[in-house]
């Protein structure tokens, strides 16, 4: 007769997943709590809280953002005097954000954390939408995420928070190291990484998921019961990050562990230098918000310099 499979943490329970690049299968209570040990730890490892801190999480409406306000609520429980409070950016993109809006309200309500918005069109006078079609932007989304940048500290600076948590995972880190490559900017891979550090005006910015790949947030999300958006941003299939997305999944899918091997090798190349690599900050001369040159992108974008 043959032997049945059992979870390879436990040994009771029936697989609900195998972990290919470990070579182990989880069930389901195993792998909830993995994943929720892998959060803890890399919290842990990169000193990304204190007991005292007022969180700003960064919701979009997504599996990710909505399954790092989730596991960050299960965590505050245990430091009674640390806050959460939810940002959003509404870029005004219409039959788009506004489904994202509601979800994200109705499932921070569920878990009694308040929800603070800023809009595109209250920050720089135009929608996300009118600000594509008055420049005829060849890649909205590259401009977006800019855009949508400034618009978070914004918010996080009126709200008064401590830190900033975001919902990169590991499929986004290991994305943006090829991307630096890619775009001739390897140096910025030493100045990024899962936690980086507030100075001058800037507020600390973490990533709780940057160590979780992308499919095992959606599974996670899935047993617990995380509502999300899965409608995605119409922007969105002109971004370059798309391709080297697919790449990095058919490299993955060959050969697993593909996306922990790039992440590991950017910590590496910032371990390897003695120093902190520090960006030169400066003040736009236009707006006067925080830049790494004379003109921040905000303006190049919005005045067309």
């Amino acid at each position: 007769m043959a032997q049945s499979i059992s979870c390879g943490v436990c040994g009771r329970e029936p697989p609900f997943y195998r972990r290919r690049y470990e070579g182990v299968a989880l069930c389901r209570r195993c792998f909830k709590e993995s994943i929720e040990r892998r959060v803890r730890r890399t919290i842990s490892r990169y000193k990304m809280f204190s007991p005292r801190d007022h969180i700003g999480v960064a919701v979009s409406g997504g599996k990710d953002s909505l399954t790092l306000l989730y596991i960050l609520s299960r965590i505050e429980e245990e430091y009674p005097e640390a806050k959460i409070t939810a940002l959003a950016v509404d870029e005004g993109i219409k039959r788009y954000r506004d489904e994202a809006l509601k979800l994200t309200e109705s499932f921070s309500d569920s878990l009694d954390i308040e929800l603070r918005v800023i809009s595109f069109k209250e920050l720089y006078g135009e929608t996300m939408d009118e600000i594509v079609d008055s420049r005829g932007l060849r890649f909205p989304c590259s401009c977006c995420g800019v855009l949508r940048r400034r618009a978070l500290t914004e918010l996080a600076l009126r709200v008064g928070v401590d830190k900033i948590a975001t919902a990169h995972n590991l499929d986004d880190e290991a994305q943006t190291v090829i991307l630096n490559m890619i775009h001739g900017d390897p140096l910025r891979i030493l100045s990024a990484g899962p936690a980086l550090n507030g100075g001058g005006s800037f507020i600390s910015k973490v990533k709780p998921l940057a160590l979780i790949p992308e499919k095992e947030i959606s599974l996670y999300a899935y047993l617990v019961g995380v509502p999300f958006q899965s409608r995605s941003c119409p922007y969105a299939s002109t971004a370059l990050r798309n391709d080297v997305r697919e790449m990095l999944n058919l490299m993955e899918e060959r050969h697993p562990g593909t996306l922990y091997t790039i992440v590991r090798s950017a910590e590496r190349l910032r371990q390897a230098f003695s120093k902190p690599f520090p960006k030169k900050i400066l003040r736009c001369k236009l707006c006067g918000a925080p830049s790494t040159s004379e003109i921040c992108s905000v303006c190049k974008i919005m005045r067309g310099v």
